[in-house]
């Protein structure tokens, strides 16, 4: 691996010491991971040591400088950013433990009334993703295409959702898909921190404002359909453990409420679905740990080889089955049913409008969903886009 170590830090490795370039504090050598856990450990003492003679609580630094008559390091603190999740991980068991509890007592459940078509197809099926709640598409006035997001674009691109699902309707049974990215950033950052976001919402008004749109899109539609699946992905490159809590909160609100839905809050990078002879392989695309590039918009060998592995290996390429591999991240509509001939891979637009960084570092792009009619031997899409702002 490639690590940026100081002198200092070179001399405990046994290192020669490298140039330096562009004005720099510290060289770039190439590390084994025991090499660098034994740099990380070294860093840890300094921080704790520098801590403790300052009288602060080394955890809630998030990093310092290293100051003599001969050299200035900059350090980055190992332990706050595991103290930081250990502390999120507390705030959603808390925050979910606090919802149920208030859901359990106040909500009453509300029985359907949904009308049965007769001779209707397998299921009606409907696609979001990459929502981000939160984002602000022009941060100082000045991005590209300027754009509009905030609760009140939300609430009317919501209801053009309900109209479209409703007036393409075709089935007893609808199947709601989330693709990820449905919460913008906690605290202004994407999951694996150091990234930066421009927000028009801070934490609490963004849970409130994505929990409210889950709940009245399903009271919605709730008695339109005899059965309402719904699947929210929350192993994503934004939203994370926020998308968790958010969904989770939901869950309980809305399966107390009606007996007619049922909630998956998948929290692993891929997984599948089966709905008669149709499968659906879902992700979003990139996880929140460990990929730093996803799954591309367009197919390359060595990812369907990747998505062939998960296939063989859940036992689903059969004849009988047409399977379906959906995800979202790259902002694109793209439906490739012939790459591979053993699945369909498709990739859907964002429901938000494009960030100020994808306006200027891309294009302008679209933003829109899908809504699906299935029968046994073939789909009908409808995909939808909505208006730049």
């Amino acid at each position: 691996m490639r690590r940026n170590l100081s002198d200092e830090e070179a001399n405990l490795l046994g290192r020669r010491i490298n140039k330096k370039f562009d004005g720099k504090d510290k060289a770039t050598y190439h590390l084994k991971e025991h090499e660098w856990e034994r740099i990380l450990e070294f860093r840890s003492k300094g921080v704790v040591n520098s801590c403790k003679s300052l009288e602060v609580d080394p955890t809630t630094v998030k990093h310092l400088w290293k100051k003599t008559k001969d050299e200035s390091v900059f350090v980055k603190n190992p332990l706050y950013k595991e103290e930081i999740e250990k502390k999120i991980s507390e705030l959603e068991e808390n925050a979910i433990n606090s919802i149920r509890k208030y859901i359990n007592k106040k909500v009453k459940p509300v029985k359907s009334k949904a009308l049965k078509i007769e001779d209707s197809l397998l299921f009606d099926m409907s696609v979001i993703t990459d929502v981000h709640i939160g984002m602000n598409p022009n941060p100082n006035g000045y991005s590209l295409y300027g754009g509009k997001w905030d609760e009140h674009e939300l609430e009317e691109r919501k209801q053009i959702l309900i109209s479209r699902i409703l007036r393409n309707k075709k089935s007893n049974k609808l199947v709601l898909f989330d693709l990820g990215d449905f919460m913008d950033g906690w605290d202004a950052e994407t999951v694996r921190k150091g990234h930066e976001l421009p927000q028009n919402m801070d934490n609490e008004k963004a849970f409130d404002v994505g929990l409210d749109f889950k709940i009245s899109l399903i009271d919605e539609l709730s008695n339109h359909f005899t059965n309402i699946d719904i699947i929210n992905i929350c192993d994503d490159n934004h939203s994370g453990s926020f998308a968790y809590v958010v969904n989770s909160s939901f869950k309980r609100f809305i399966e107390q409420k009606h007996s007619n839905i049922s909630v998956t809050n998948q929290r692993r990078f891929i997984s599948h679905y089966i709905y008669g002879n149709k499968v659906f392989v879902a992700t979003h695309g990139k996880d929140g740990k460990n990929l730093k590039f996803g799954f591309k918009p367009k197919l390359d060998p060595i990812q369907i080889e990747k998505i062939e592995n998960y296939l063989f290996e859940h036992d689903l390429v059969r004849k009988d089955y047409e399977i379906f591999f959906i995800k979202g991240d790259s902002h694109q509509d793209l439906m490739d049913n012939s790459t591979s001939q053993k699945f369909k891979y498709w990739n859907f637009p964002a429901f938000s409008p494009s960030s100020n960084w994808v306006q200027t570092n891309f294009k302008k792009g679209v933003s829109g969903f899908y809504t699906f009619n299935f029968e046994e031997d073939c789909y009908h899409p409808h995909p939808y886009y909505f208006k730049w702002k």
